[in-house]
């Protein structure tokens, strides 16, 4: 006999970092926006304990009682465990994205985010964006041990925003023109990043100090910028942000290459790394469909849609 089980389907958009990368993790002002490119999980109980992941990171059989880590799928293993015991049975779990996960597009932020979301509903509990956001920073925390949460909170809410980590702030900004974004290639793991950069701050702490000061106050006026609308202040203070980047010591001449081949065009306001740097991305103001940078193009537009629920029937 024929019957309905409930598919659970949550997305949560990819984020890219605009401005305050380190900074913000020492209490600083970031902003940061959720792009069209989506994380897609859908949740499929089950009438035992058995737990199943399919993603294209791996494949993953468990059981609720006995939660194994895999270090492919850490983050999602880990929002499982945070709620297993209130879980009702097993389940099977999809995970598709609409992007590559060696660009950083926040593709660990926004599965936390859409998993946490569809484990809620699951669970028939009410989960108000502020709640998804503290408890899916809580993974990403119990995960990596730090973490600013500013791609996170750009995959909740959706929009651009303006970040803070103490005291929490999250503000909906002002939207963007049209933005382009450079691949290098190759990318470094963030948490290695930041180990190189706290290794160069032993030297001279009170310069690191002050380079984060003039981030959070170039930040300040990029988002000042952004509520005018006044885009050529805020490509001339990404050109600045992309200097303190340098300083600070994560650029490299590949995304040297990348960022100044973009400034020779009338067309693009200003350019820097977006991200943590060593690799990864770099994120333009403006467009120049004439440019040839010999670089991977990857096509994103600032979405409004933070994470979206779609409950749908399957009949099994």
């Amino acid at each position: 006999m024929e019957h309905a089980t409930s598919v659970i389907k949550v997305t949560a958009p990819g984020s890219i970092m605009l401005m305050g990368e380190h900074a913000v993790l020492f209490g600083h002002r970031a902003i940061a926006c959720a792009v069209d490119k989506r994380m897609q999980v859908s949740l499929m109980p089950r009438a035992d304990r058995v737990v199943v992941i399919r993603s294209a990171l791996a494949d993953y059989h468990s059981t609720l009682d006995d939660l194994e880590m895999d270090s492919r799928l850490n983050f999602v293993i880990f929002a499982i465990r945070q709620v297993a015991a209130d879980l009702p049975n097993g389940f099977e779990v999809d995970i598709h994205s609409e992007f590559s996960h060696t660009v950083g597009l926040g593709s660990s932020a926004a599965v936390t985010a859409a998993l946490v979301k569809a484990l809620s509903i699951y669970q028939k509990e009410k989960l108000p964006r502020r709640m998804l956001f503290e408890r899916a920073l809580a993974v990403i925390h119990g995960v990596q041990g730090r973490g600013s949460g500013t791609d996170l909170a750009a995959s909740v809410y959706g929009g651009l925003i303006g970040y803070t980590v103490k005291p929490q702030q999250v503000s909906a900004l002002n939207g963007l023109p049209p933005i382009s974004l450079f691949y290098a290639g190759y990318k470094t793991k963030t948490a290695d990043v930041l180990a190189r950069v706290a290794e160069h701050t032993k030297a001279f702490p009170e310069l690191y100090s002050s380079l984060y000061q003039l981030m959070h106050d170039t930040t300040i006026k990029a988002e000042d910028a952004i509520q005018k609308q006044n885009w050529p202040e805020l490509g001339s203070l990404m050109n600045v942000y992309q200097g303190l980047m340098d300083a600070l010591g994560v650029n490299d001449a590949v995304l040297s290459d990348i960022v100044y081949s973009l400034r020779r065009s009338d067309a693009i306001l200003g350019a820097k790394i977006s991200g943590s740097g060593l690799g990864d991305c770099v994120i333009a103001l403006g467009t120049d469909e004439s440019l040839s940078l010999g670089y991977e193009s990857i096509a994103v537009a600032v979405s409004g849609d933070g994470v979206e629920v779609e409950v749908a029937s399957h009949v099994t």
